[in-house]
């Protein structure tokens, strides 16, 4: 824990924070003084204003108001873990929540403000997962990556189940991006059961033998089978050219979940009728952190219309113009907490 002093007021923070984090925990906290409580919470028995105190805690701050009863009643129906933080101000479990769940509760306004960034939709198919969407979605009980257990998996913040102008099911996940500067990285490089076997170098090898790789020889999982399979958006060549396996580092959250994006679109089974997949990153419009990573990724999928990125203001530039009265006091709420 560090303390900054910053316009004559003390933030007790966590030690290294890039301009645009301090920036962001600043704001928010400034936020959390003015609107919650000036107590903080605790983290291993630090204090950090960020952070809310376990009453808030409690109360699911700082989901918006009138959303949180349907949070709490989907997870009764589809049931998730919420995240360790999401009683931390830069959640970003809780800054998508508040994001879609407000657009999201009437379906045809849904459709008018989604379809700026994901043109193809043309309503939302209320009659799958709990009325078009589900947080925290994984293809249960199928798990076709084969790595949910009770402790790990992959899975997109949202999913949003849509029909398209032709009148295709498809599905839409996401993952949503507040502060953080990377995404998660691969767990198996960092594993104490990697033996001597499992070399994440160079990538060419774990392409001819993808049991150098410890979540395919060990866990299991399928994430090369997919990657080298049939129905794979990759680009084989790409991935061969790197010195190390690029989906080491940040890039493997990407990477796990188009795999699910993938493996849902091609499996044959009746729970998951969608004719398209597409996965999604979507992030705070000044994290730039994200965008070259992002990119990155995009060459690998041979620019794969599959995977696209895009900032929160797209979508709530959108709501502006349509101007409907249901969304203002939320629209006036959600600026004021997430940007400065």
């Amino acid at each position: 824990m560090k303390i900054y002093e910053i316009g004559g007021k003390r933030y007790r923070l966590p030690n290294k924070l890039s301009k645009f984090q301090l920036k962001m925990y600043i704001h928010l906290i400034n936020w959390k003084w003015a609107h919650l409580t000036k107590k903080p919470g605790f983290n291993k028995g630090i204090p950090y204003d960020a952070i809310l105190p376990d009453a808030l805690k409690d109360r699911y701050d700082p989901l918006y108001g009138s959303i949180k009863g349907k949070f709490l009643a989907h997870q009764q129906k589809f049931p998730f873990k919420s995240h360790l933080f999401i009683g931390h101000m830069a959640s970003s479990q809780a800054a998508c929540v508040n994001l879609y769940l407000p657009i999201l509760k009437d379906p045809e306004i849904a459709a008018m403000i989604l379809s700026r960034v994901k043109t193809d939709i043309k309503k939302i198919a209320t009659e799958f997962l709990d009325t078009g969407f589900r947080i925290e979605f994984w293809d249960e009980p199928d798990n076709l990556l084969n790595d949910h257990n009770k402790a790990s998996g992959t899975d997109s913040d949202i999913a949003i189940a849509y029909y398209d102008h032709q009148d295709n099911l498809n599905l839409w996940l996401i993952e949503h991006k507040l502060t953080e500067k990377e995404f998660t990285s691969c767990g198996g490089f960092k594993s104490k059961g990697r033996t001597l076997s499992h070399v994440c170098a160079p990538a060419s090898a774990i392409i001819k033998n993808p049991d150098k790789c410890y979540y395919h020889s060990k866990c299991k999982y399928r994430y090369w089978n997919i990657t080298l399979g049939n129905s794979s958006p990759f680009n084989i060549n790409n991935i061969r050219e790197y010195n190390e396996c690029p989906f080491k580092g940040g890039m493997n959250q990407l990477w796990r979940n188009q795999l699910l994006a993938t493996s849902i679109e091609a499996s044959t089974s009746s729970r998951w009728p969608y004719k398209k997949v597409y996965f999604s990153v979507v992030y705070h419009p000044k994290n730039n952190f994200l965008k070259p990573l992002i990119s990155e990724f995009q060459k690998l999928l041979k620019y794969s219309n599959r995977f696209f990125a895009f900032s929160s203001d797209k979508l709530i530039d959108r709501v502006k113009e349509i101007k409907e009265p249901a969304l203002s006091e939320w629209l006036h709420w959600y600026q004021e907490l997430y940007y400065f």
